[in-house]
């Protein structure tokens, strides 16, 4: 580029353009005369060089992409097309002297838009010699949006069309069909290619065809310009649909007719819900009679022909029946119609639902003849010459009352709304059937009021008498012609005259008194121990006008509850006199009982009714970490109800002092198992405390001695294998001395571990190595692992030992090819075993050909029996490898977890 920003070409046109008319030749571009009509032309042009680069573009060419002359002359036309594979084929087109016409291509103008053009463009020739192109450029962009908006909006109505959710087909004059949808050809079932050229009325059923045969023709003669009709079609399948056709007349610019556009909606839904309303309508009427007659019924045999009315006019049966549960629950004919003697004999006590069920459902037999039915009862159907039948439940609450049955002369499908309306009739059978008994029932109760043995008796609202039944003559010893409309308060006390009226004023407010005991006075003046249940009565509007009170006589239920309280006060005494704490609670945990042994174990006194679980102010576990009560033993006892043994916490009282003790929670049972409640009896155990104390110091100065001795033992070894001049004995004192210090540093782990039963196996696996490391050379390293468990203290003596011996065989030969070696330890859980391992970088042994002429091998294979396990022996790496199974001994109750 030069100074000020134009191209070098532009320079070089211009020097061209200089030179020429320092010739006074031509201008080789442009001639004066044609300058104007060149610049001022209302098309794009512009003439471009053998290599691309424009020399020349009118004012036209630059508005319409917006450039300079300085940004566009110059420059190669490539930078300004979109399509660079467009523009490569024009200049090799044109370079081969071709002649290009209206040549569509894209251009980019300065603002980033994309401009369409049709280039026409051929070559100027100086003597066969390519001097330039010349191009006419015309925008078509407005052009080639419109034709990409007619291209969309026909494809939209193409895919409206096809896709509209209405059959759609033109038809010519002789009703042929010219074009059809996807969505007709959907509803028929037929394709395009089987359709088109068929006439309308073809799939048309056939007696609707003369109706649309004649609209159209008038359609045809220009009479109506359009018109609508519903009609049946017939699928290929055979079916038939509904559809309300719409035809209407295309005509051409003259108004001569053209062809037919008809619209066809599937309306078959709504010809199907047509129907079902007015089936529904007369299934309504028939409930509704049947409802109506209901009311006027006085016994059960005038429930039954209402209902078998309703059955058949509902459910358009041929025939139908009632049968109902006798009082041996078997199903017995109380109605039929149009059944035979023989088929009643022969089905009759059939019940497709037990006694016992609750909320029985319909059963549906579409076809009779197919149906999974005991054969006796298929064959009674067969030669009634029933089709279908159809089993309704008659039920009150759930409970089975009996059945209706609706039978059909041919198989049937049935609906939910049959189904449903089968269920409307029963509720109606068995309301009627249950209102009659409910009658015979009432006057029953009555003759049962008037025999019971509780006193009944029913007042008003201001406490007159209205009904005393002879229960009441014999409760209290008046007659009820004695006692009506007067008042109830003749048979209470005096001191007892309080309690009407606030048991009035419960009644008025709806409640009921259940249960309420009290004193009342007989005719001649004596007392008698009573339970009162009196209920609120109310008329039909549900006012409440008056009270029912059933009394019942308790007095040998009071000597009872006597008795009962003696021998829980003898109980109590029993449990104060016993010397170790004990207290109950409920199934809560709430305290029920505590005796004083419990106070001062405790240093308080618990408040019945408000403590939880334990009668103590705070619970340790004997690590000393918090115990919350409510989970304490006595509440996983009441969780999980069983007792709970073997457990150790200790009491802190309110002064701060701490009790040790051993709780015996246990549930209590009723007579049905259920828990209500548990006793906890609590165990102080501080004198055998100080006593396991006393003993652990024993035993540590024990351990101490032991420890010192193999000390003492391990250097009087080191002394001998020093002094000794037999090889063979220095080698065997030297080997016993390592075994002493390998068994010395597992008493110190035993010595260490606050566990009297178990040891640590990282502690154990960490002490042995440290101390065989001391007696291994330098350029042997050990890596020690273990997995976070706990072992008996019976195997650390043997286990150590095994350890010993595989290091020294793994030093021995697992490094003699190098000068260093490192050998690894480890003892991993497996499952249910446990497993060592001692690997080295040596080549390994055969176990078989090395057992007899080692000793240690064979100590180890010893030593791993003693301890349950197995020895074996890997190469490719070197291990050897003991697997064994010990469980970490036994201490009864997991204080932690809750379990024993």
């Amino acid at each position: 580029m030069k100074q000020g920003g134009l191209p070098a070409r532009v320079d070089e046109v211009a020097s061209f353009s200089e030179r020429s008319r320092e010739r006074q030749l031509p201008d080789p571009i442009l001639t004066d005369e044609f300058e104007d009509f060149f610049e001022n032309a209302a098309i794009a042009l512009h003439f471009v060089g053998k290599d691309g680069t424009i020399l020349r573009a009118n004012r036209a060419e630059l508005e319409m992409l917006g450039f300079t002359a300085e940004e566009y002359i110059g420059r190669n036309i490539r930078e300004f097309h979109a399509d660079q594979v467009a523009i490569g084929d024009i200049l090799d087109r044109l370079s081969r002297r071709e002649e290009l016409k209206n040549y569509r291509a894209r251009l980019r103008a300065k603002d980033g838009s994309i401009r369409w053009v049709e280039i026409t463009s051929n070559v100027r020739l100086v003597a066969d010699r390519f001097l330039n192109t010349r191009c006419i450029t015309i925008d078509v962009t407005e052009m080639i949006k419109a034709q990409e908006l007619i291209r969309e909006q026909e494809r939209r109505l193409a895919i409206t069309y096809e896709n509209a959710a209405a059959g759609i087909v033109e038809a010519n004059v002789e009703g042929q069909l010219l074009r059809v949808n996807s969505h007709l050809c959907a509803l028929l079932g037929y394709t395009q290619d089987e359709l088109i050229g068929r006439s309308i009325f073809d799939r048309t059923f056939p007696a609707d065809v003369e109706a649309d045969r004649e609209q159209y023709r008038r359609q045809m003669a220009g009479e109506i310009d359009s018109y609508t009709l519903e009609k049946r079609f017939v699928r290929k399948n055979g079916s038939v649909f509904w559809a309300v056709v719409t035809s209407s007349s295309v005509h051409d610019c003259e108004g001569s007719f053209r062809y037919a556009v008809r619209v066809q909606h599937d309306i078959s839904e709504r010809k199907r819900v047509e129907a079902a309303l007015a089936k529904r309508a007369e299934e309504q009427g028939a409930i509704h009679r049947f409802t109506e007659m209901l009311q006027h019924a006085r016994t059960q045999e005038d429930v039954y022909e209402p209902a078998l009315d309703a059955i058949q006019r509902a459910l358009q049966c041929q025939r139908a029946s009632i049968l109902l549960l006798d009082k041996d629950g078997r199903m017995k004919f109380v109605a039929w119609r149009g059944l035979s003697d023989t088929y009643r004999l022969a089905v009759e006590g059939h019940s497709p639902w037990s006694t016992e069920s609750q909320d029985p459902q319909p059963i549906c037999v579409g076809d009779a003849k197919h149906a999974d039915l005991p054969e006796q009862l298929k064959q009674a159907i067969r030669s009634e010459g029933i089709g279908a039948v159809y089993f309704i439940p008659i039920t009150q609450g759930g409970r089975l009352l009996g059945k209706f049955m609706a039978y059909f002369d041919q198989p049937q499908e049935y609906s939910e709304e049959q189904i449903e309306l089968g269920r409307t009739i029963a509720r109606q059978l068995g309301f009627g059937i249950q209102r009659i008994k409910g009658e015979n029932a009432a006057q029953r109760l009555a003759a049962i009021v008037e025999s019971s043995h509780d006193a009944i008796v029913s007042k008003d609202l201001n406490g007159v008498i209205l009904t005393w039944n002879r229960g009441a003559e014999r409760l209290f010893g008046y007659s009820a012609s004695e006692v009506l409309g007067k008042s109830i308060t003749i048979i209470i006390p005096p001191d007892r005259l309080g309690e009407e009226p606030l048991i009035l004023g419960r009644i008025r407010n709806g409640e009921i008194v259940d249960h309420f005991e009290t004193i009342r006075r007989r005719k001649d003046g004596s007392l008698v121990d009573i339970s009162l249940t009196i209920s609120p009565v109310r008329d039909a509007a549900g006012r409440i006008v008056g009270a029912s009170k059933i009394a019942r006589d308790i007095t040998e239920q009071k000597v009872a509850e006597a008795k009962v309280r003696d021998s829980e006060r003898h109980l109590q005494d029993l449990l104060a006199a016993i010397p170790a704490a004990i207290y109950t609670t409920d199934q809560q945990g709430k305290i029920t009982y505590f005796n004083e042994a419990a106070v001062e174990l405790a240093g308080r006194t618990p408040v019945i009714g408000s403590d939880e679980w334990c009668v103590t102010w705070k619970l340790y576990w004997p690590d000393g970490t918090p115990l919350p009560h409510d989970q304490c033993p006595m509440a996983v006892s009441l969780r999980e109800g069983r007792p709970v043994r073997g457990v150790e916490a200790i009491a802190e009282r309110p002064d701060g002092t701490r009790i040790p003790f051993i709780p015996y929670p246990t549930p209590m049972r009723d007579a049905a198992g259920e828990i209500v409640g548990g006793i906890n009896m609590l165990v102080d155990v501080s004198e055998r405390k100080q006593a396991e104390t006393q003993q652990r110091i024993l035993l540590n100065e024990l351990n101490h001695r032991v420890k010192n001795n193999m000390m003492m033992l391990t250097s009087l070894l080191s002394v001998a294998a020093r002094s000794s001049q037999n090889p063979e004995a220095r080698k065997t004192i030297g080997e016993a001395s390592k075994r002493v210090a390998t068994m010395a540093a597992a008493q110190r782990v035993l010595y260490d571990t606050p566990d009297a039963s178990n040891f640590s196996a990282p502690l154990f696996v960490g002490a042995i190595c440290e101390t065989t490391k001391q007696m291994f050379p330098a350029n042997v390293q050990l890596v020690c692992d273990a997995d976070p468990i706990q072992l008996p203290n019976d195997i650390a003596m043997p286990l150590a030992l095994i350890v010993n011996e595989l290091l020294v065989n793994a030093v021995k030969h697992g490094s003699a090819a190098k000068g260093s070696s490192t050998i690894r330890v480890e003892i991993k859980q497996n499952g249910q075993k446990q497993v060592l391992t001692v690997e080295d970088e040596g080549p390994g042994f055969d176990l078989r050909a090395e057992r007899h002429s080692s000793s240690g091998l064979r100590l180890v294979e010893g030593l791993a029996r003693q301890i349950g396990g197995i020895f074996e022996v890997e190469r490719d790496p070197s291990r050897c490898i003991v697997i064994f199974s010990q469980a970490p001994g036994e201490n009864g109750f997991d204080v932690k977890n809750g379990n024993s």
